[in-house]
């Protein structure tokens, strides 16, 4: 038995609260439920004021982002391409997934896809922080799902050697 539950949220940096709020809020229609402003940080005590704000994004996954006035500008890890870190949110369907991308593209933001993975097909986009997203839909069949899982052991051996 897994000593973990489920992850009760997953934090990022935003440049700036209120934008990143609205921009999930009204593009991918995720609630917005919970704000917190300190001037301290309470697990260390040390003097750093921030805001952390916390998004629903369905079935108890929670999305959650510090602004941090008084840092130097947030960047990213220069050794990492911009594709390999990002978010990932399941829609309901391809009409979900078309529309979304539709949405995005109305609103001036550069999608990439959609992109057929075989067992998923996803697009992919910037949110206004430079966080990556990805937007997927399922598309694999039972059986090709459970050929994934099957051989996913022996992949992984493979590529480690």
């Amino acid at each position: 038995m897994s000593l973990i539950k489920k992850i009760h949220h997953v934090a990022y940096r935003c440049r700036d609260a209120k934008e990143t709020v609205e921009f999930y809020r009204d593009v991918l229609g995720m609630a917005f439920t919970t704000a917190f402003a300190e001037d301290r940080v309470p697990s260390t005590h040390e003097p750093d004021p921030y805001m952390h704000v916390f998004l629903d994004a369905g079935m108890g996954n929670v999305l959650a982002f510090f602004e941090l006035p008084t840092r130097d500008p947030m960047g990213r890890d220069p050794n990492t391409p911009s594709w390999v870190q990002h978010i990932a949110f399941e829609v309901a369907d391809l009409a979900a997934l078309e529309s979304t991308r539709q949405k995005l593209i109305e609103r001036g933001i550069e999608v990439v896809g959609p992109t057929d993975h075989g067992l998923f097909k996803s697009i992919y986009f910037f949110d206004p922080n430079g966080h990556r997203l990805e937007l997927t839909v399922n598309t694999g069949t039972p059986e090709q799902e459970r050929l994934a899982r099957e051989v996913a052991p022996a992949m992984l051996e493979e590529w480690s050697r």
